[in-house]
């Protein structure tokens, strides 16, 4: 089986700075696209950025500029730099993994890790 566990997460003042990681363990053996998403209360899970395995990141056009996605396949592990952090990125954040378990491709979900901006 496979398990994706987020960390990272936490309460920041507005203006801030937080680290997410995301490491994928498990029966794995390849990983495509992996991403953030971010589900505020009383709304929908949106996407936040997203990277393919040759590296090529996408971002929502609300982060673009203040985040940054990078992974490290060596240790099947994603990462969201977030800096100028605003009250509306509060949110549990989830990580996102399309990959090869061994007998076909699928969608992985962690478990979700809440960020909170506020003074």
């Amino acid at each position: 089986q496979v398990q994706l566990v987020e960390s990272g997460g936490g309460l920041v003042q507005p203006g801030g700075s937080l680290t997410l990681s995301c490491v994928a363990s498990g029966s794995i053996f390849s990983i495509n696209v992996m991403g953030w998403y971010r589900q505020a209360p009383g709304k929908q899970r949106e996407l936040v950025a997203h990277i393919t395995d040759d590296g090529n990141p996408h971002y929502t056009r609300s982060v673009k500029g203040r985040f940054t996605i990078s992974r490290d396949d060596a240790k099947n592990t994603v990462y969201l730099q977030m800096n100028s952090l605003k009250p509306e990125d509060t949110a549990v954040y989830y990580c996102n993994a399309d990959l090869d378990y061994g007998a076909g491709m699928r969608d992985y979900w962690g478990q979700g890790t809440q960020v909170t901006v506020s003074s």
